[in-house]
């Protein structure tokens, strides 16, 4: 049995009040079993306890990446300031097309490598080859909410091989890592994957209990094209398909009527916001004040390294509250507490995780990071919550634990072989761009 004690420290809860507390923690097992102002009773602690000393340090819940592709890291920087579609179609698909096997192994490594440095703990990946991400994400220790992305424009044949891949990575790894990788199903988009197609993935998702994902209304563009193939706006499009009748996630929702709001809110359906991504590639800003208005169950997801160009989520958590302060001229309108939920509570309650995740409170998985805030850019040290999202950055992030187990260690990843990742990682952007 394995107690850690972490003694003296600052402690941003997150929970419903968002305490801030200085105080001790206990987790024991992977689980929080003590959080407190006083010091822990003896008779809780057992005589091999770990002890890490708290001070100069603000512990707070690992952050939770709703949306991303993790293998596109190899294409960071390749071609940027381009609209969506040209981006996408032009120069993503057909480098993707190259890769191979340790392509993908090698991109989604470098990726948790970046997670993990900058603070988060889970993250929701979709792409195909997906068991080499789940592979790697079992070593690495990482939480993983992982999916085998499809696109439909294919033939019939191929389309089916393709859902059946879904369904069998989905059905094999859902549960596995002692619980820390869950799955998922996830149709690209509307504009990827015929209607018919995106109701094979409900029915399957029905039949075997998961839950849905897929990117919706992130351009203008694509919203105008749904309206002109199918005659409906993508909301209302997937809503007749029947894909809000299981939990479902959808990544960016970026052009949204009041009425498509609503019914989102009615159907308690999930959206990652992208804020980084959105703006990069000019696909506008998504209308988060009225969806937390509304009741929508809010996160945020870096989207593909390739289109952010990081995975620091305390850059999204930031502009996040900046952000919507500039659209709406008021800025109150996203304080700081709530940016700060919208990278760690808010994140597990749109994967439908809150119970174990997004927050630190006994009875909740130990996942949690400490930030050196011993750093002239914390002083005076005032409102510890408002520094974590105007003032933090994801390089301030030193030590980082899932489920109890410590993964970063004095800023040094404890499970991964970071120099050869980035030699690797470099090896096949190179060899992509040769062939």
């Amino acid at each position: 049995m394995s107690q850690l004690w972490i003694k003296d420290g600052l402690f941003v809860t997150m929970n419903e009040q968002a305490e801030v507390i200085q105080g001790h923690m206990v987790v024991e097992d992977g689980v929080i079993v003590y959080l407190d102002k006083q010091t822990p009773p003896a008779t809780l602690l057992h005589s091999n306890v770990e002890k890490v000393n708290g001070h100069h340090l603000v512990f707070m819940p690992g952050l939770i990446n709703t949306h991303g592709h993790t293998p596109m890291s190899l294409l960071r920087g390749y071609s940027d300031d381009q609209n969506l579609q040209v981006w996408l179609e032009q120069k993503m698909w057909p480098m993707e097309a190259k890769y191979t096997e340790q392509d993908t192994h090698n991109g989604a490594a470098i990726s948790q490598v970046e997670m993990l440095l900058s603070g988060t703990t889970t993250f929701v990946d979709m792409y195909d080859r997906m068991e080499i991400v789940a592979a790697l994400t079992e070593q690495t220790g990482m939480r993983g909410v992982l999916t085998r992305g499809v696109i439909g424009l294919c033939s019939p044949a191929e389309q089916k091989q393709k859902l059946d891949d879904a369904i069998q990575f989905a059905v094999t790894w859902n549960g596995k890592a002692d619980g820390r990788i869950t799955t998922m199903l996830a149709p690209h988009a509307p504009y990827t994957c015929p209607p018919d197609y995106i109701a094979q993935f409900v029915e399957a998702a029905v039949k075997y209990q998961l839950p849905l994902h897929t990117h919706m209304s992130e351009s203008r563009a694509e919203v105008e094209q749904n309206i002109k193939q199918y005659g409906t706006r993508p909301v209302e499009h997937l809503d007749a398909l029947g894909f809000f009748s299981v939990p479902s996630l959808l990544a960016h929702a970026v052009h949204l009527t009041d009425e498509e709001i609503a019914l989102l809110a009615a159907k308690d359906v999930a959206i990652s916001h992208n804020v980084i991504s959105n703006l990069k590639l000019a696909s506008g800003v998504a209308r988060l004040p009225e969806l937390l208005q509304a009741g929508v169950r809010v996160s945020l997801g870096t989207d593909g390294p390739a289109s952010n160009n990081n995975l620091n989520l305390f850059e999204e958590i930031r502009l996040a509250a900046l952000l919507h302060k500039g659209t709406t001229y008021d800025p109150t309108v996203i304080p700081a507490t709530e940016a700060l939920k919208l990278g760690t509570y808010y994140g597990a309650r749109s994967l439908r995780m809150e119970d174990s995740i997004g927050s630190l409170q006994v009875g909740k998985q130990a996942d949690f990071i400490a930030l050196n805030i011993d750093q002239p850019h914390y002083y005076p040290l005032t409102d510890i919550t408002s520094h974590l999202v105007y003032t933090a950055n994801g390089h301030d992030v030193q030590h980082v634990w899932v489920a109890g187990k410590q993964l970063v260690k004095d800023r040094q990843c404890l499970t991964l072989d970071v120099e050869k990742i980035k030699y690797e990682a470099q090896a096949s952007f190179e060899r992509l761009i040769e062939n």
